[in-house]
Order: structure tokens, then C-alpha cells, then sequence
């Protein structure tokens, strides 16, 4: 097979690059993984392989590691090896649960990112401001999806209130997970070469959407808990998916906890950071002070609480994973002072 045949073939997988790898390697997409190993597919077959040692060693940042998305190099073997990852053109990543920092990577090497949100007991828009905050420096378009219509009698109202909580521009689909003709819309977002990952709470519908977009049931389902429309993790890892329409679809577990980085820059509150900038004070705390255009614009309902609090709390949750990122940093260093790539815009304290 010619280079242009192979590069062709990859296309379809989600490869934009021009170049293949030397003699005795092949180029090839992860699209799982296990304890076992990796599976991966290059465009014409799956075929499993095993990590090169240096994957393996103690203390390799796990970002370095192979993650779903990935385009690899592989050498051929009994079993095959990954022994390297090319440069990955976009990354959603979150801060890993837990005390020690940690960044964990989500997907890598896609256009767009599809939050699914039932307007169930799932609804939450602090949570959707979370998503797309994460999705902010991955490079990748977030979409809003809403499953569940039929769960809501007001489920127009709180689609109006969201549109005019999220930035001008973020698109935002109600749909039925159940009906081909509903789940069509996403059509622009999976064009063939597209790779696109779904993410969302346990219960909000993300196999039953991926389901019909396969036509097939493919993805274990389960049914809801009454109480709060929360679902068991009927999806246990991340996989990467052909569909029939040649775009490439990530699924992935419900995700409970959603740290940032510390490397976001909140653009999707920039309407919030202008407001301050208009204050009387440069040091206004938002709280009495006089010609706060904050507190002014809270009290003619410019801007509503619900935000306000949200954006409080994402700012001091990202100013200390800033800060304990740097630290991480620092001791990698030797102390040496760090250069971050993002500085954080907002310096205002919680009132």
C-alpha cells in the first residue's frame, strides 16, 4: 500500500498529519484501554499492543502515557509495542480526584466535546459551566446537549435561562437519546474525520445516545434512580468509536468530580471580569462598596447570583490548583522560579 493509500486510510480515523512514521513502525489510533493493554486500530484493523517500558517507569507524568485519542507510532512484534505518541492537536483534561496533584487526561486529538445534561434531576447549569470551563484550552468546540425532554413541563423556560447563562455562540441541542431522527442534529459535529467525546453524568444518556448513533445497542444501558436521576457506570472506560456516519465518537464513564487544572482562563465568565474592571475601586471586594458595578449589576438582574456563585468558586478553585501546580512545579525545578503558559486574569478575592 503507497504512503498517500495509508495516509487516506488513516483519515478516516482522524489523522491530519502528512507524514508517516520510519520503516519497521506504523501509525495507529488508541481507541481503548485495559490492565491488559491497549487496543488500537489503523484504520483498516483493531489490533491489541503493549506499552514501551518507558511508559511504564515510576514517576512518568501520566500525561506522557498513551490515553484514547492518541495517535501512536508502533513497532511490530509479538505482541506489537507503542514506543511513541505523536504530538496530540487537541486535549480535554481535568485535575485527577485525590490530594496529590494530578493531571488526567480525557481525550486527546478532538474537534469537539458533547456535554450531555438530562433536564431531569441531572439539570444542574453551574455543572455545564464546569464542562465547558474544562473544555475552554483543549482546542476542541464544546456542545451542549439536553436529553429528557419528556421529564419536563418547563423544559423551554430552563433551555431560555441556559442560553442566556452561556457565552453567545455555545451551541445548545435539546434531543431525545432514543430517536434517530433527534439524534441527526449532531450530523455537522461527526462528519467523516471528525472526532468528537461525550462526557457527562452517570444516568444523563450518553450509551443510550451512543447507541443510536451506532444503530446498533452496542453500549450497556441502565435505568435511572428515581431520587436524583443519577445512573449507575454502565460505561467503564473510555472507548473510541467508528460511526456509520465516519466520524469518531468517544464515550466515557459519568464523571462525579470535575477538577480544573489550574491553567483555565474563565473566558466563559469574561462578561464578569469586565463588570469588575468597571468597579470605582481596583481593589473593590464585591461586597459594599461603593460603585461596585458587581453589586450593581447583581441588584438590576444583569447578572444573576447563581452565576455570580459559581464563577466565585471556580476562580478560588482554579487560583489553588494554580498554586499547587506551581508548587509541583517548583520541586521538579529545584526550586527554580516557573513560567506558567496561563496567568490567571482574575485577581479579586471572594467578599
Amino acid at each position: 500500500m503507497s504512503d498517500a493509500e495509508t495516509i487516506e486510510r488513516l483519515r478516516r480515523i482522524g489523522w491530519r498529519g502528512d507524514t508517516l512514521p520510519a520503516a519497521g513502525l506504523r501509525l495507529a489510533r488508541v481507541v481503548a484501554q485495559h490492565r491488559a493493554g491497549y487496543e488500537l486500530h489503523d484504520g483498516e484493523v483493531l489490533f491489541g499492543a503493549q506499552p514501551d517500558g518507558r511508559f511504564l517507569k515510576r514517576g512518568i507524568d501520566p500525561a506522557e502515557r498513551p490515553v484514547v485519542g492518541d495517535f501512536v507510532e508502533v513497532a511490530n512484534g509479538a505482541p506489537p509495542h507503542i514506543v511513541t505518541v505523536r504530538p496530540r492537536r487537541t486535549v480535554m483534561s481535568r485535575a485527577a480526584a485525590g490530594e496529590r496533584y494530578e493531571r488526567q487526561l480525557i481525550a486527546t486529538n478532538i474537534d469537539y466535546v458533547l456535554v450531555l445534561t438530562g433536564l431531569d434531576g441531572d439539570f444542574n447549569p453551574a455543572r455545564i459551566e464546569r464542562y465547558l470551563s474544562l473544555t475552554e484550552d483543549s482546542g476542541a468546540q464544546p456542545v451542549v446537549l439536553l436529553s429528557k425532554l419528556d421529564t419536563r413541563d418547563d423544559a423551554d423556560e430552563l433551555i431560555a435561562a441556559l442560553r442566556e447563562r452561556l457565552p453567545a455562540g455555545t451551541p445548545i441541542h435539546p434531543l431525545n437519546g432514543k430517536d434517530p431522527a433527534s439524534a441527526a442534529l449532531l450530523a455537522p459535529y461527526l462528519q467523516p474525520g471528525d472526532s468528537a467525546v461525550l462526557v457527562g453524568s452517570s444516568g444523563a444518556g450518553k450509551s443510550t445516545l451512543t447507541n443510536t448513533l451506532l444503530g446498533t445497542a452496542t453500549m450497556a444501558t441502565a435505568e435511572v434512580r428515581s431520587h436524583d436521576s443519577r445512573g449507575r457506570h454502565t460505561t467503564t472506560h473510555r472507548a473510541l468509536l467508528s460511526l456509520p456516519s465516519g466520524g469518531c465518537l468517544i464515550d466515557t464513564p459519568g464523571m462525579r468530580e470535575l477538577k480544573l487544572t489550574g491553567e483555565e482562563n474563565l473566558d466563559l465568565f469574561a462578561d464578569i471580569e469586565l463588570l469588575a474592571e468597571q468597579c470605582r475601586f481596583a481593589d473593590c471586594g464585591h461586597g459594599s462598596e461603593p460603585g461596585c458595578a458587581v453589586q450593581i449589576a447583581l441588584d438590576n438582574g444583569e447578572l444573576s447570583p447563581g452565576r455570580w456563585r459559581n464563577y466565585l468558586k471556580l476562580h478560588d478553585e482554579r487560583e489553588e490548583q494554580a498554586a499547587t501546580l506551581e508548587a509541583r512545579l517548583r520541586r521538579q525545578r529545584g526550586g527554580r522560579p516557573i513560567d506558567r503558559p496561563h496567568s490567571p486574569r482574575g485577581q479579586r478575592e471572594r467578599d
